[in-house]
Parts: structure tokens; sequence; C-alpha cells
């Protein structure tokens, strides 16, 4: 099974997608409306080895369509796929969205908002919280 990641972050790094999923992703620019970048300091060593960075890039859903993140949408495996929650901190969690393609949906990691199940704009998809 396949799956689109969305990465507005360290997610794109040669080196985190080397050390993550032992090859370099190849995907496509992609546009998230609604969204803004916030900063997230980290304090996961193994993560921060991995990035190179002690702060990271979260996204923060605002609901205003004038907010846009910019990014790329990986073609991801299953265990890719779980190598990714591994990766990313307690402080995310996993939303499905439609990006500005309007061809795929994806996953982006997002700032857990009180454990929220719930996807805000489209309160029938389930959030997967990591």
């Amino acid at each position: 099974m396949h799956h689109f990641l969305f990465s507005y972050g360290t997610l794109q790094l040669d080196q985190v997608q080397l050390e993550n999923y032992g090859r370099k992703l190849k995907g496509n620019k992609d546009l998230l409306k609604g969204y803004r970048i916030e900063d997230l300091e980290i304090a996961d060593s193994e993560v921060i080895r991995k990035s190179g960075k002690h702060i990271h890039p979260v996204a923060v859903h605002s609901g205003n369509e004038n907010d846009i993140i910019e990014g790329m949408i990986f073609e991801i495996t299953e265990d890719e796929l779980q190598a990714t929650d591994k990766y990313e901190v307690s402080d995310y969690m996993r939303v499905i969205e439609k990006f500005e393609s309007e061809k795929k949906h994806g996953f982006i990691s997002e700032r857990k908002n009180n454990n929220a199940l719930i996807n805000p704009t489209n309160p029938d998809s389930l959030l997967t919280v990591f």
C-alpha cells in the first residue's frame, strides 16, 4: 500500500530521508491552504541528530484560506509511513487533507491541539495522533 506524504519541513532534507527511509524520495511541489507554520522546539536528541536542527516547523490549522504552506508531496510505502511516525515527535499528529493540486490526498503533521481526533476542516476525516 502506498501513501502520499506532504512535507513542509525537515522530511524534505536528503539526510533525513536517507536516515529514515534509506533512499531519497521523489515528489512534486504542492500547496496547503488554511494552515500556517509555527516553530516547535525539539527535545528528542535522535531527531535533532537526523535533522541537524532543534527547531522544526509545525503546521497549525488556521482556517484562513490566505494562510498557505508550500511543500512537497512524496509517495511512500506503508513501512516508510511507520518510519515517519517514529521520526515525528509526540507534539505532532497525522492529518488527512486535500491539497491545492486537488489530485491527491496526503498526510501532514500538525501540532496536537487537546488531542483532537477530528479534522477541523473535514469532520468526516479521522486523524491519527502520534
